[in-house]
């Protein structure tokens, strides 16, 4: 049975009592584009999240991680995320073709800041920038080019809390289901788990680019 709640948050008002309201300076840290700040943070990272939506709203989120500086900054307003070789989905993708707004996260291993940006989305096949996001002399299939319209820094607290990069915070990862194990049993085959095991090795073996 699904947990029942009686005080729920349905108005602007009733969050701004709980919260309150942010500082000039928060409101006026976000921008319109891609400084030399956010240049900087991007060429480091190795790792973002993408979050997408479908027309009907439904979202998903998707780990995209490559060398750091894989993400190609085009210039002030445009930036170009390559497109590795993956399941086949194509989740984001086909948002993007019913809503194309975005968000993104950049994140760098080590640094307790991340970087935040939102705009539209197109997904394209030019060569002349397929070309530069060749690794391994393996050009991407694809590229998600963003138009930024908001980009701002994110402070360390969440990072802080949750001990993301010292590892004597880390917990113990002893018991946790191996990705094999729940392949099984959310698809219901048959194979055993080193069956499904050797898939996934030669897959990341393979398949990287």
């Amino acid at each position: 049975m699904a947990p029942n709640f009686d005080k729920t948050i349905s108005t602007r008002e009733q969050l701004r009592a709980v919260l309150g309201e942010p500082s000039p300076r928060v409101l006026s840290k976000v921008i319109d584009h891609i400084d030399v700040h956010c240049r900087g943070f991007i060429a480091r990272s190795p790792f973002l999240l993408l979050a997408t939506a479908d027309g009907q709203g439904k979202v998903d989120v998707s780990p995209k991680g490559d060398p750091a500086g894989f993400v190609q900054v085009l210039d002030d307003h445009t930036l170009a995320i390559p497109e590795r070789l993956g399941n086949r989905l194509a989740d984001s993708f086909l948002n993007m073709l019913e809503r194309p707004q975005v968000g993104l996260l950049f994140m760098i291993p080590g640094k307790s800041e991340t970087l935040r940006a939102g705009g539209t989305a197109r997904i394209v096949q030019d060569d002349w920038l397929l070309e530069k996001m060749a690794v391994r002399d393996k050009k991407p299939q694809l590229a998600t080019v963003v138009t930024v319209q908001r980009m701002f820094f994110h402070c360390a607290k969440c990072v802080m809390r949750s001990d993301l990069w010292r590892p004597e915070g880390w917990p113990d990862l002893e018991g946790v289901p191996t990705l094999a194990q729940a392949i099984i049993d959310h698809a219901r085959l048959s194979d055993s788990v080193e069956q499904v095991q050797a898939g996934l090795d030669e897959s990341y073996r393979d398949r990287l680019y």
